[in-house]
């Protein structure tokens, strides 16, 4: 299968639509990352998806609507809370999961009774959906297990000849996937954190909003993943990743101990020359929105580089930099060390 990356416009969008409708994939912009499209509600072309990224089928999708007149189907209840937090946040970077609706392919769902729904904010996506008509499975667009792309050259990297178009709308702007919310229990709790804060939607609902375990620690065994991103691996180079936690002097003095052929440092902005190894950055220290936007491109960027092992500066783990946190313990395969 030839790739074919095309700008956007008119033609490109009509284009994308229309292989939607037939049941192809497409990889586009959103403001988060860039994603692999499939329409949601067949299943064969759901598994197209799986099969591109070589994705485990256990691991549930996120459909992606363009207005809330769209979730009939999709959805079985719309609960209260979920009006609330699409009043505040829709269009943008939050997924809800709800009870699943009669459309939705199991596929999409991985078998649960739940789906996660956004409605993203980037334009290009907006228009595909309207265009087509078609509320469509997104994962993002990389293979299974890497960083996410940020942009269509590292879509390409991950995805060419595996389907048959990327549009190319720029950097994304956030840098990680959504927040992902379940939003029909007892009390709101966070699977996934992403650039809405529990804090912003705790003033939204009035009430306290929980945080899974399984963010910051792996699944227990048997457990199973209520959302994406909740897999033990998940955004890696090739390089082995360690989080190093601890005052930036304690971290230099720790890489310098194990300096080695092939041994990086990811660090933040403007402490490079002081490292006494090669270095990539990925944003501002104690800046969550910096550093999320910089991450997945800076572990690409390690690759690219030819990095071995990577020491990474540990981010914050409140507020955006908890996303940042979250997607840097999975892609060091929760390898950590306190110095």
């Amino acid at each position: 299968m030839k790739t074919q990356v095309l700008p956007v416009n008119e033609e490109s969008i009509a284009l994308a639509a229309n292989l939607l409708r037939q049941g192809e994939l497409v990889a586009l912009p959103t403001e988060t990352v860039y994603g692999i499209a499939a329409d949601a509600r067949n299943g064969e072309a759901v598994k197209k998806i799986f099969e591109a990224k070589g994705r485990p089928q256990d691991n549930p999708l996120i459909v992606h609507i363009c207005g809330m007149e769209m979730l009939e189907g999709i959805v079985s209840e719309v609960p209260e809370r979920a009006r609330k937090l699409a009043d505040a946040f829709w269009p943008g970077p939050l997924t809800m999961v709800m009870p699943k609706g009669p459309e939705v392919s199991p596929v999409t769902c991985a078998g649960l009774d739940t789906v996660g729904v956004r409605m993203p904010s980037h334009p290009v996506v907006q228009a595909v959906i309207r265009a087509s008509g078609v509320a469509f499975a997104a994962p993002s667009a990389n293979l299974s297990g890497k960083p996410s792309p940020t942009n269509a050259a590292d879509t390409l990297t991950d995805m060419d000849g595996r389907l048959p178009l990327i549009l190319d709308g720029g950097e994304s702007a956030v840098g990680v996937e959504s927040t992902v919310v379940a939003v029909t229990g007892e009390h709101p709790m966070i699977l996934r954190p992403g650039y809405v804060t529990r804090e912003q939607m705790e003033q939204v609902l009035g009430e306290p909003v929980l945080i899974s375990h399984a963010i910051l620690e792996k699944l227990n065994d048997g457990e199973v993943a209520r959302s994406p991103g909740m897999k033990y691996k998940h955004y890696a180079p090739k390089a082995e990743v360690t989080i190093v936690k601890g005052s930036f002097s304690a971290y230099t003095e720790y890489v310098r101990q194990h300096t080695a052929p092939g041994v990086w440092a990811l660090c933040f902005d403007g402490e490079e020359a002081v490292l006494p190894v090669p270095c990539v950055s990925y944003g501002r220290e104690n800046d969550g929105a910096s550093e999320a936007h910089r991450l997945f491109t800076a572990l690409r960027e390690l690759d690219k580089n030819g990095a071995r092992v990577v020491y990474a500066r540990c981010p914050r783990s409140d507020g955006v930099s908890m996303a940042v946190y979250n997607r840097l313990i999975r892609a060091a395969a929760f390898r950590v060390v306190e110095v």
